[in-house]
């Protein structure tokens, strides 16, 4: 019998494959049918495991079948994906059941005829951990075409990016920001201000045997080193909130006071509302948006968690007109983008994302921001966020916006947002956090003043 979190990753993984769902969306629907809480652990983190490494792993399935993906079956290679994974990166799963279930899982996608391949191909693949075929090192990083090699396929990255990264960052950063995608992230929470203080939250945790210590940079976010924090009461209490630490800096674009009218105009998931909420007191108006129903919802059972009572909810459209008759004196554009900056946490981005997506996207970026700028009162605050790693979608939107908008002008987040530590602002004065430089996932901010 196939061991279930094996059954349901591969599931997942064919739901990513074929685009059907993206990571998350794939995870939450094979959750439900496993009972023990160690499957749901083990499906979730081979899943994306499998997409961490998916270069590496089929460098060595192409070398090992002496054939192209092209000539394999899609169900066959994702099977081999999920178990050169398990023999490569996880330790404690025995080679030989791993290798047994593929094989089993190879019969029950009926492919039966490639059961041999799987069993020969994992077989050599476990033969060989202890000096895999992969592109080494270059021990000459100016040999570009030994570069990209090594960081494309042996640390597991689309090409296309390697090489906007290798030219834009050099190879250092660039290995040093691959290693940091490949390496799975802590659980990151952020205390409720609304509700209990950092101190606060990190003690009551404790009591439930659940160990944090601080972020380095998110003056209320806490790392969990150990423990069950999702299954405290703190957590059903709605004390904190699950958000990554790069994520919370964006908020704190606002200024310690972000004035009686504030608008989250892409607002769903919710951390950042929860987060201008406490900064308001839970006071004022704070309106809350987002487009698709499916988020407007999600966003109602975070408010309601975080027992921020005092947000209006509105359905919009960001890249139309805002329906609002009043003026805002902040506005946080958390614009959709690529997503390239996340791919730790979303490793799945990575083989989903195309370099000629990005004009499209700068454009869509572009246009929200312009529509946002209508209801910024003057001497407002508009904000423009992403979590993209790319200029087009970062400083390129802001200076697009900059040029159309002569009644705006550009405010260093150094002295705008005194809560923001220190080196977390580039040379413009742009909030931007890089994995090689902070430990953090690459988030882009801009902040933008209305002068009339």
């Amino acid at each position: 019998m196939i061991a279930p979190a094996r059954a349901a990753a591969y599931d997942v993984l064919r739901e990513v494959s074929t685009g059907a769902a993206d990571l998350p969306a794939a995870l939450a629907l094979v959750r439900e049918r496993l009972v023990d809480d160690r499957d749901r652990a083990l499906a979730a983190e081979i899943a994306a495991g499998v997409l961490r490494w998916r270069a590496a792993l089929d460098h060595l399935i192409v070398h090992y079948a002496k054939r192209p993906l092209e000539r394999l079956d899609p169900e066959i290679v994702e099977i081999l994906r999920l178990g050169g994974y398990q023999l490569l990166h996880l330790t404690r799963v025995p080679a030989s059941a791993a290798v047994d279930d593929a094989v089993s899982m190879a019969r029950r996608a009926k492919k039966a005829s490639a059961a041999g391949l799987v069993n020969a191909v994992l077989c050599a693949v476990s033969r060989a951990r202890p000096a895999l075929p992969l592109p080494p090192r270059p021990a000459d990083p100016s040999n570009r075409r030994a570069a990209l090699a090594y960081l494309a396929v042996s640390l597991s990255h689309p090409r296309w990016l390697v090489e906007r990264w290798l030219d834009r960052l050099g190879f250092e950063r660039t290995e040093r920001w691959l290693q940091f995608d490949n390496a799975a992230g802590p659980l990151t929470l952020r205390a409720n201000r609304l509700r209990a203080t950092r101190h606060e939250v990190a003690a009551r945790l404790a009591d439930e045997g659940v160990a944090t210590e601080p972020g380095r940079f998110g003056p209320d976010a806490l790392l969990v080193l150990q423990g069950a924090a999702l299954r405290s009461r703190a957590f059903r209490e709605g004390l904190f909130v699950v958000q990554d630490e790069a994520s919370q800096l964006v908020p704190l674009l606002a200024g310690p006071a972000p004035g009686p009218r504030v608008l989250d105009a892409c607002a769903s998931p919710g951390g950042k509302t929860t987060a201008l909420a406490a900064l308001m007191g839970d006071a004022g108006l704070l309106v809350a948006c987002d487009v698709r129903v499916r988020r407007i919802d999600l966003l109602r059972r975070t408010l309601a968690a975080s027992g921020a009572a005092g947000v209006r909810v509105v359905q919009a459209d960001l890249r139309r007109s805002l329906p609002f008759p009043t003026l805002f004196d902040t506005v946080l554009v958390d614009a959709p983008c690529s997503g390239l900056g996340t791919l730790r946490r979303d490793p799945d981005i990575r083989w989903r994302r195309a370099e000629g997506d990005l004009p499209s996207l700068a454009a869509a970026q572009l246009v929200m921001l312009q529509q946002a700028a209508g209801v910024v009162r003057p001497g407002g605050r508009l904000i423009y966020a992403t979590c993209s790693s790319e200029p087009e979608e970062n400083e390129g939107v802001a200076g697009a916006f900059l040029a159309g908008h002569p009644t705006f002008r550009h405010v260093d987040a150094r002295l705008a947002a005194p809560a923001l530590a220190p080196g977390l602002a580039d040379a413009r004065g742009h909030l931007r956090t890089a994995p090689d430089e902070h430990s953090l996932e690459a988030f882009f901010g801009a902040i933008f003043e209305r002068t009339r």
